[in-house]
């Protein structure tokens, strides 16, 4: 039920940005092992809205959609998953990005993580 009303939130959002242009869906998967034994995979299916503030040297996106948790061992299940981030141009070859994530759970907390960074162009 908490994903049909995310999803639901985030298509009633991005419906009118979305004829601008600025709609992607994003497929990822990423496999977790502890020293060689493989824990869980979890793969994202994400609808997702990109756009910058009227200048290129500020970007930011937010995507959102079903996360397919497949733990070793024992049944999957699907959660929410979601991620919001921003780029920003500080100088001709500096770029400074940072992401927000988040993952809910059945039982107990739901996850959520931070990424920031710097791209140095030569």
């Amino acid at each position: 039920m908490k994903f049909a009303i995310a999803l639901a939130a985030l298509l009633g959002v991005g419906t009118a940005p979305a004829l601008a242009g600025g709609l992607y869906t994003n497929v990822e998967s990423n496999a977790s092992y502890t020293g060689s034994d493989y824990t869980n995979r979890t793969t994202d299916l994400h609808l997702g809205y990109e756009g910058d503030l009227g200048t290129e040297s500020f970007g930011y996106y937010v995507q959102g959609g079903p996360a397919f948790i497949a733990p070793d061992g024992a049944d999957g299940s699907t959660q929410f998953s979601g991620k919001l981030g921003a780029n920003v141009a500080a100088s001709e070859k500096l770029d400074v990005y940072g992401e927000v994530s988040l993952l809910t759970a059945d039982v107990g907390d739901s996850s959520y993580g931070t990424k920031i960074g710097a791209k140095y162009k030569f």
